[in-house]
């Protein structure tokens, strides 16, 4: 089937606070693609997804953020090996062959993530705020670089996972590198902070919000106020959506299929 009009678009909810539309619409811009589009498809449940790419024609691809990324696995056909091992899914390629579609899963967290650290990054030991799809393409960049990681949540899940209750001074100075991967204090919930102790945080301490909007949410003031480094999620954002186009644009077939043997 050859498609003339290229349509790729960002699944989710809520999706008001996503930057991703005008990102790829400047891309496409500077890239001289004028047939190409980016839309975003506010979507309650990801069982939504098939209906919608019958519904949407022109559709190639698209991202997928909270709170999708792991549900969206079992309406795909092939996972790329890292999308497997991490366990979440934010780029997808729709293959469309005649009346069949075939969705193949991609990660970009991951090396958007990873490509937007410091050179200089030397911390050790990292917690990571939240449980989700994203903390999954976190947990896994930091294990590869040598990095000891703790999960914090408000119920406690594992062993690897503590409460943010249990948060102690002696963990505090050991753990000095922390990421944010909770939506609490994104727009419009701007008011809202994971609620760390905050007056345990100092000089040593380096925060990373996912979150790009506000550009500093009140985790990130609370973090810069006692003494803290902190960072936001747009340089990620940028890199993973560069990671994104690119696997849109050079479609490869090095899928697995998402169940039976591998």
């Amino acid at each position: 089937m050859n498609i003339r009009y290229h349509r790729f678009g960002l699944i989710g909810y809520p999706l008001e606070h996503s930057a991703s539309a005008l990102y790829f619409a400047k891309k496409f811009e500077r890239e001289g693609l004028t047939d190409y589009s980016y839309s975003l498809f506010p979507l309650l449940s990801a069982d939504e997804v098939r209906p919608l790419i019958s519904n949407t024609p022109g559709l190639q691809g698209f991202n997928v953020t909270i709170p999708h990324k792991q549900s969206i696995i079992q309406f795909l056909d092939y996972l790329d090996p890292l999308a497997r091992e991490i366990g979440a899914v934010n780029t997808v390629i729709i293959n469309r062959s005649g009346p069949e579609v075939k969705l193949r899963g991609y990660n970009t967290d991951a090396g958007g993530f990873k490509n937007s650290l410091n050179p200089d990054f030397n911390h050790t030991h990292a917690l990571i705020l939240g449980t989700g799809g994203s903390s999954r393409a976190i947990a896994y960049i930091l294990k590869e670089m040598g990095v000891e990681i703790l999960n914090v949540s408000r119920t406690k899940k594992d062993v690897l996972t503590i409460r943010y209750d249990e948060l102690t001074s002696a963990l505090l100075e050991k753990f000095t590198f922390i990421v944010n991967c909770t939506p609490a204090g994104m727009i419009p919930d701007t008011g809202s902070a994971p609620p760390l102790p905050f007056a345990l945080l100092g000089p040593r301490h380096f925060v990373y919000d996912l979150i790009y909007k506000p550009a500093e949410t009140k985790l990130l003031r609370l973090a810069r106020e006692s003494g803290a480094s902190t960072q936001n999620g747009f340089r990620m954002l940028e890199l993973q959506a560069e990671l994104s186009f690119a696997i849109w644009m050079n479609a490869s077939n090095d899928c697995l299929p998402v169940t039976g043997e591998q």
